[in-house]
């Protein structure tokens, strides 16, 4: 997310934040069933899984470059891992 100069946060980067996080939440749900969980559901596994996909990612010495195809690569991946491991969770 950007500064902006006076320290905080820039609202744009919130709001690019918000669309990666639902477009990778999106792709996700389309790969794992066929279906997304709506707004709201995608905006939140996407950014959980931006948060996974970056730790595995840098965990493996990864990188997929930069922009918002890279981020939302990243986050559409860990977000599959997330529900691949909530899956089991439920199995078990």
């Amino acid at each position: 997310m950007q500064r902006n100069p006076n320290g905080g946060r820039s609202m744009e980067g919130l709001v690019w934040m918000l669309v990666v996080g639902a477009v990778a939440g999106w792709l996700a749900g389309q790969l794992m069933k066929g279906r997304g969980f709506g707004l709201l559901g995608n905006i939140v596994v996407g950014i959980i899984g931006a948060v996974v996909g970056g730790y595995l990612f840098s965990a493996l010495g990864v990188s997929l470059g930069g922009g918002i195809v890279g981020a939302i690569l990243t986050a559409m991946i860990g977000a599959v891992v997330l529900l691949l491991l909530v899956g089991l969770i439920k199995r078990a």
